[in-house]
């Protein structure tokens, strides 16, 4: 890979720079449009990151509101991860089709990058599962093998989609440096496997301590109600005796013990009858 970038320094030297800061632009800010902030904020009108475990990602998502804007969530995440690799393989393989292959990893890398870290939403991003799997599947199929294999092994039998999300970010550099066998792309497979790593850190924390929560197809409910039998607060009235009538703001009428006098012409009846 190196003689391939020399290589093209050597005949283009100012494009694979272009290249280079061109798409890592364009896959930062694809990342940056996060699909579970933008469905919360903008359509449910909350914030996924003031629930549940805070992260702006799927998981989070699912949990907290569930229905069916969780699709539209995933296909965000996979459609800009699609984009960013598809864009650089496209100017990558204008240069050089050799090239390709960093230009994906280049790519995958920076649209994490904004995935996790959004300028646009405080810096305060997910943590790259969804997007980085569909990267994998883009890069390389014997990659996206490994990567999705294993997570989809560790979290239906676990249930804890943090362990497969760990088994993801661990495994992305070994798996490149046998598939690729390149120093350059093992080192770019580092930094993206230790981001999704270093993002799951207090899940590490919590699946040590035996306190991470697993996952479940029942979206968690804020508020439950109240369980059946219970009775409902506030006064009864005694029994047998006459009920106390309440106004509208829920104070009880007070009773002046006299009857109502009738109105209008009944009342003149009334007071032709008094001696």
């Amino acid at each position: 890979m190196f003689q391939h970038l020399s290589g093209v320094l050597d005949a283009y030297p100012g494009w694979l720079v272009v290249a280079c800061i061109g798409t890592a632009v364009l896959a930062y800010f694809l990342g940056c449009f996060n699909g579970a902030v933008v469905m919360s904020r903008y359509i449910l009108r909350d914030d996924v990151r003031n629930h549940g475990s805070g992260n702006a990602g799927l998981t989070n998502f699912y949990r907290t509101f569930g229905g069916p804007l969780t699709a539209a969530v995933i296909l965000s995440d996979v459609v800009k991860a699609v984009l960013a690799v598809l864009f650089s393989t496209w100017i990558f393989g204008i240069l050089s089709p050799q090239l390709v292959p960093f230009g994906k990893y280049w790519a995958g890398m920076f649209c994490l990058l904004g995935h996790m870290y959004p300028c646009t939403f405080q810096f305060r991003g997910g943590k790259g599962i969804l997007s980085g799997g569909t990267i994998a599947i883009m890069i390389d199929w014997r990659v996206a093998l490994v990567v999705w294999g294993g997570f989809l092994i560790l979290a239906i039998l676990t249930r804890y989609v943090s362990l497969g999300s760990c088994w993801a970010g661990l495994s992305f550099p070994f798996v490149t440096a046998f598939v690729y066998r390149d120093v350059l792309l093992v080192v770019m497979a580092v930094v993206i496997g230790g981001l999704i790593l270093w993002k799951h850190r207090g899940n590490i924390q919590r699946m040590v301590h035996g306190t991470e929560s697993k996952f479940t197809l029942h979206k968690k409910r804020e508020s439950a109600a109240p369980a059946q039998g219970e009775r409902a607060e506030g006064p009864e009235p005694e029994a047998g005796g006459p009920a106390q009538a309440v106004e509208a703001d829920g104070t009880p009428e007070e009773s002046t013990g006299h009857p109502e006098e009738p109105d209008g012409p009944e009342a003149e009846e009334h007071k032709e009858e008094r001696p």
